[in-house]
C-alpha cells in the first residue's frame, strides 16, 4: 500500500565522468548552493546595514567557502572512518566530489574562518555574520536537493504518501528502499525548515531593529533545533551518547553555546560608528530620492 502512494525517484545519483573525475548531483547542488549562498551574502554585507565593501565580502566568502569544505569533510571522516566503505583509506579522505560530507562540519567551518579573517582584519564581524547566515541556509537548502535526489541518506519507513522510494540500482538508497519500502525524506524535511528559518531571519533583518550578532545566533539556534527534530528520522548517523545520533549531539552543543551568546548580542550596545554610518547613510538616501523627485516635477 505504501508503495501506491509514494514518490518514487529513479534518477541516477551520477551525472558523469570528465578527466576520471565523477561528478554527482550531490556534488552539483553543493556547488549552485554554494555560489548562490556566496552571492546572497555578499549582497547584504555590501549594504549600509553592515557596511562591507563588495570585494572583502567577497573575499570573506571565498574563506567561509574553504573553510566550510574543510570542516565538512573533516567532520565527516571522524564520523566514518574505517565505518564506512567509501572512507576505509587516506586516499578516499579527498574524494569530496563523490559525496561524503557533514553540513555541521561545513557550517562550524565556515562560521569559524570567517570570523577569525573579520577579527584579525577588524572588520564588522557581527554584522557580518548575520549576512552569512542567509547565505548559509539559502546554500544548505539548495544544496539538500541533491541528497533528494542521491538518496544518500537513509530515513525511517512511513506509510505518509510523500514517502519516497528510490528505485535507481546505484542509488545509495536502493537496497533500503527494497527492504523496508517508502522512506521518510529526511532531508526534504531538512530543505523545507532551511527555507522556513531563511524567512524567519529575513523578517528580522527587514522589520525588526535587531542587533548586529542577533541574526547570525538566532539563525544557528533555529537551525539546531529543526536539526535535532529531524535527525530522529534518520538511520545514518552513529548513537554514540544517550541514544543520540551525532548531529543530535551537536545539535545540543550548538544550542548550549548559541543562546548565552544571543543574550550577549541582544544586550551589547552597537560600537558607536555604526549609528553615526546608518544616520548619514538615511540622510544621502533622503538627499537621492528629493533629487529624484525634482528631476521628475521639473522643479
Amino acid at each position: 500500500m505504501s508503495e501506491l502512494l509514494s514518490i518514487n525517484i529513479g534518477l541516477d545519483p551520477d551525472v558523469f565522468t570528465l578527466f576520471g573525475l565523477l561528478v554527482t548531483w550531490h556534488g552539483v547542488f553543493t556547488a549552485v548552493g554554494i555560489i548562490a549562498g556566496v552571492w546572497l551574502a555578499v549582497r547584504l554585507a555590501s549594504t549600509p546595514r553592515v557596511d562591507i565593501d563588495i570585494d572583502t565580502a567577497y573575499t570573506i566568502g571565498m574563506i567561509v567557502v574553504a573553510g566550510g569544505l574543510v570542516g565538512a569533510r573533516a567532520l565527516y571522516v571522524i564520523e566514518n572512518y574505517g565505518d564506512s566503505t567509501s572512507i576505509d583509506s587516506f586516499v578516499d579522505i579527498f574524494r569530496i566530489t563523490e559525496g561524503g560530507i557533514s553540513i555541521y562540519g561545513a557550517i562550524i567551518g565556515g562560521a569559524i574562518a570567517g570570523w577569525a579573517y573579520g577579527l584579525k582584519n577588524h572588520l564588522r564581524s557581527a554584522a557580518g555574520a548575520d549576512a552569512a547566515a542567509f547565505g548559509m541556509l539559502l546554500g544548505l537548502a539548495i544544496g539538500r536537493i541533491g541528497d533528494v535526489i542521491n538518496g544518500e541518506h537513509l530515513a525511517k519507513a512511513t506509510d505518509l504518501p510523500w514517502g519516497v522510494i528510490y528505485t535507481h540500482a546505484d542509488s545509495p538508497g536502493f537496497v533500503h528502499s527494497f527492504t523496508v519500502g517508502a522512506t521518510h525524506p529526511a532531508v526534504a524535511y531538512e530543505l523545507i525548515g532551511d527555507l522556513v528559518i531563511l524567512g524567519i531571519i529575513a523578517l528580522m533583518w527587514t522589520k525588526l531593529n535587531v542587533k548586529s550578532g542577533v541574526i547570525f545566533c538566532s539563525a544557528f539556534i533555529l537551525y539546531a533545533v529543526m536539526r535535532f527534530g529531524v535527525s530522529e528520522l534518520r538511520l545514518d548517523s552513529e548513537e554514540p551518547f544517550l541514544g543520540l545520533s551525532t548531529p543530535q549531539l551537536v545539535s545540543v552543543g550548538v544550542i548550549i553555546i548559541f543562546l548565552p551568546l544571543l543574550v550577549f548580542f541582544m544586550r551589547r550596545e552597537e560600537p558607536e560608528h555604526v549609528s553615526v554610518d546608518r544616520t548619514a547613510q538615511r540622510r544621502r538616501e533622503q538627499s537621492r530620492a528629493e533629487r529624484r523627485r525634482r528631476l521628475r516635477t521639473g522643479a
